[in-house]
């Protein structure tokens, strides 16, 4: 029998809480209910979790506050939002925050299990990625995608799930063009607006990683993609 997913369910409405922590369990995930920010935070702080499932608007500390301190302390924990706001500079807001997904209620109960078991898969290594080398060599910079480490000489930044699947991605491609919608659909899961602006956004983070080394660079083609580009000095 495989073993049961354990998700952290954030969710101050007590109706819709009850409704999405049943659901879920009935969809054999081992789930944890916090009721606010507060003990969100403290259930991460005692247990271990696959996936976060955040609201925003709650008591105590809400979800973009949450995500925050969460990301501080355990920088590859992987969550989404689940929250009536649907603003463009909310949405973007939480892709920021390294969300792996944005999803706006109401919501199906049907289309959130399909959305998380996704995200877990494509979060879950795969035998390709098992296999890879263990470091990725460019420039001056290693890249352990498995630890979702990268490193500047001896120093070490730890990524996001989606700055390690983006550079994966964009490394593979090393020199060639990766298009828009071959990046939406491989890691966003869905070629959209609101995606494509949370691409740029880590588009952008990626190249203050790695402008440290002149010969790498992101450069943007446009309406078509990105090229990472690597050039021996």
């Amino acid at each position: 029998m495989d073993k049961k997913r354990k998700i952290l369910l954030v969710e101050d409405d007590e109706a819709l809480g009850y409704l999405l922590s049943e659901y879920l369990k009935m969809k054999n995930f081992d789930v944890t209910w916090a009721k606010n920010g507060e003990e969100g935070l403290k259930h991460t702080q005692s247990s271990s979790f696959d996936l976060g499932v955040f609201d925003i608007m709650m008591p105590k500390m809400d979800g973009f506050s949450l995500a925050e301190k969460i990301k501080n302390d355990f920088p590859n924990f992987p969550f989404i939002f689940l929250s009536a706001k649907s603003l463009k500079v909310d949405v973007l807001k939480g892709f920021y925050l390294g969300a792996v997904d944005y999803l706006k209620k109401p919501i199906d109960e049907e289309e959130l299990v399909i959305r998380i078991e996704n995200l877990l898969n494509r979060l879950t290594p795969s035998e390709e990625n098992k296999n890879a080398p263990e470091l990725i060599q460019i420039g001056n910079f290693s890249f352990n995608s498995i630890n979702q480490e990268l490193f500047y000489k001896e120093e070490k930044t730890t990524l996001t799930v989606k700055e390690c699947e983006l550079l994966s991605f964009l490394l593979k491609r090393k020199n060639k063009l990766s298009n828009h919608k071959d990046i939406l659909i491989k890691i966003w899961g869905k070629n959209d607006y609101f995606n494509k602006k949370s691409l740029n956004v880590f588009i952008t983070r990626l190249r203050k990683y790695l402008d440290r080394d002149p010969t790498i660079k992101i450069e943007n083609i446009h309406n078509k993609g990105y090229i990472l580009r690597h050039t021996e000095d």
